[in-house]
């Protein structure tokens, strides 16, 4: 029996707020036109999800005919008062630029701590490695949000890096390969590949 497990992790398609640079977390926003033309040849036995509709959608177009499993805790953090708004917007406020310099210690107003965020995203993460271990599933994919993944690499990643020393892009994934073992021990993966997502007709 093949001991290997493969979890995906995909960022969604990019959007309206996202051109604009805003703060995108539990709000929404349309993705873009050239959003929806992204494809993968990539196919998984289960699929899970944000429950956030640009993470809805973005999964209907990489993998059609699914039914991904939606997952409240793979959202966005909450940015709070900041949703919607640029650098620009917020460059004058001290508790921004205090948050800014210290992400960790400091949050948005009525948005969440990087401890809550966080612990958030981990109870979502063990709601996946326990239902994948249950059903001896070898595969699945994760459509989330940039922070989700930046903080799933920082924490199994075979190589450790800080949180935003990693790259969470529009345009391609993560496939974190473990051991059983070390998936139900909550260890770094093995082995880490990028997933290049193609345009519709290019490549």
């Amino acid at each position: 029996m093949d001991d290997r497990v493969v979890i995906a992790l995909f960022r969604h398609g990019v959007t309206e707020e996202n051109k604009r640079k805003a703060y995108l977390g539990w709000n929404d926003s349309p993705l873009c036109p050239e959003s929806k033309t992204i494809l993968t040849s990539k196919t998984y036995q289960h699929y899970y999800s944000s429950d956030l509709q640009r993470c809805v959608r973005t999964a209907e177009k990489l993998f059609p005919s699914t039914n991904p499993h939606l997952i409240k805790e793979l959202r966005e953090m909450n940015f709070g008062k900041w949703e919607g708004k640029t650098y620009e917007d917020l460059k004058g406020n001290n508790l921004y630029r205090e948050w800014l310099g210290d992400p960790f210690n400091h949050f948005p107003p009525q948005g969440e701590s990087f401890h809550e965020f966080s612990t958030r995203v981990d109870s979502g993460w063990s709601k996946i490695t326990e239902e994948v271990l249950k059903s001896n599933l070898q595969s699945c994919a994760v459509i989330t949000h940039g922070g989700v993944i930046r903080y799933l690499l920082s924490r199994f990643a075979p190589n450790q890096k800080e949180f935003w020393a990693w790259q969470a892009t529009h345009d391609q994934g993560y496939e974190l390969i473990f051991d059983t073992e070390s998936l139900r021990r909550g260890r770094r993966c093995t082995l880490l590949l990028e997933v290049p997502l193609t345009a519709n007709g290019h490549g």
